[in-house]
């Protein structure tokens, strides 16, 4: 199974700078995308960083381990290349007044034959699109996300609440934070959108679906998300990662994570 990659940031309406990162190695199928925050210039450094950081180590790991390691290696080497970004940005904040408070959200995807392993942290979000249908597949590590699950608002009521953006979890704001990852089975012609809240928040999932429903390249289909996301207003930053299968998934014998643990030889 082959992927093609596309990438791309815009600043949006209403910001001077912009603040989101992404970048891929289509080689090694790795794609990050990061949505700083923090005062001045520090949210783009914040992202810059942790981009250059998982990106680099991330694909010098993958092009040493090549084929044989195991899904449960990589999710391995994906928690310890952020944890090296979360370190070095939590440093900076805290050696230089200028950085002070920075941080960013982060997904970080891996993609093998027949499967993504794709690991976030904070609200920028990853989707499956299959069929015509889209589905989102990380839930958001914020405070809205919490309440709609512990009931105290409905999705329709977090999607005009005046908390937006209060993530419960960062990379760089802690000397550690916890990469969630899940491994997601990809079909021949599945599209994975990465993307950061300045789309989600400007375009709800069925206005997404309906500009992927339109196929065309990943070039025109990013330009198009975009275009879109300015057009409701463009509050945000924007940034999108576009992934999709091509060809069928090669057999494996082994055992897909979770399902497999480092050196359990089952």
């Amino acid at each position: 199974m082959d992927f093609e990659f596309f990438a791309l940031t815009d600043t949006g309406r209403v910001r001077n700078n912009n603040e989101d990162c992404t970048a891929t190695d289509p080689a090694s199928g790795v794609a990050v995308l990061a949505d700083g925050m923090g005062g001045y210039n520090a949210g783009e450094v914040a992202s810059q960083m942790a981009c250059d950081f998982i990106l680099g180590e991330l694909v010098r790991w993958l092009n040493e381990a090549a084929r044989s390691a195991s899904d449960a290696d990589v999710k391995r080497a994906m928690d310890i290349c952020v944890d090296n970004a979360n370190r070095a940005i939590f440093t900076a904040a805290n050696s230089n007044p200028t950085f002070a408070g920075m941080g960013t959200t982060l997904v970080v995807s891996v993609f093998r034959s027949g499967r993504a392993l794709i690991g976030h942290i904070g609200d920028s979000r990853a989707y499956r699109f299959r069929d015509g249908m889209l589905s989102q597949i990380t839930k958001d590590h914020s405070l809205l996300q919490e309440q709609i699950d512990a009931g105290i608002l409905t999705p329709e009521q977090a999607a005009v609440s005046a908390n937006k953006n209060l993530v419960t979890r960062a990379v760089g704001v802690e000397d550690f934070v916890l990469l969630e990852t899940r491994a997601h089975e990809l079909q021949a012609d599945d599209l994975v959108l990465m993307c950061s809240d300045g789309l989600s928040d400007m375009l709800n999932d069925r206005q997404i679906e309906d500009i992927l429903r339109l196929g065309g390249s990943l070039s025109d289909l990013g330009q198009a998300l975009i275009s879109a996301a300015n057009g409701a207003g463009g509050r945000d930053n924007i940034a999108v990662v576009l992934v999709r299968a091509q060809g069928a998934a090669e057999p494996s014998s082994r055992s897909w994570w979770p399902f497999r643990r480092l050196g359990s030889g089952t």
